[in-house]
């Protein structure tokens, strides 16, 4: 089990797309799960990758201080949305009770 940086679900490893910081800038996908060093997890779904950019949450999960580039992330994740064609259902998002 992991837990997506986005919606804060927690889902499968098979759910969702392993993240990782190249460079110290660039945050790419990992689908195999093999580069090395720190991760993050993110359902391929817009809405989560919108709210870890809100959240600033790739910076905290990856322990990097600094500006992400999300460019080849946004990219893999909309083309993963073409080729799904919306099949995928969208994760539950946890309700805040106020």
């Amino acid at each position: 089990m992991r837990t997506c940086v986005g919606c804060r679900v927690r889902a499968a490893k098979t759910e969702l797309v392993r993240l990782v910081l190249v460079d110290g800038r660039s945050l790419v996908p990992d689908p195999r799960g093999r580069m090395p060093g720190r991760g993050a997890s993110l359902h391929l779904d817009p809405e989560c990758l919108d709210l870890a950019e809100r959240r600033r949450a790739f910076g905290r999960a990856l322990r990097h201080a600094g500006p992400v580039d999300l460019t080849a992330v946004r990219r893999y994740v909309e083309e993963a949305q073409q080729h799904d064609g919306g099949r995928t259902p969208r994760p539950e998002r946890k309700q805040v009770e106020k």
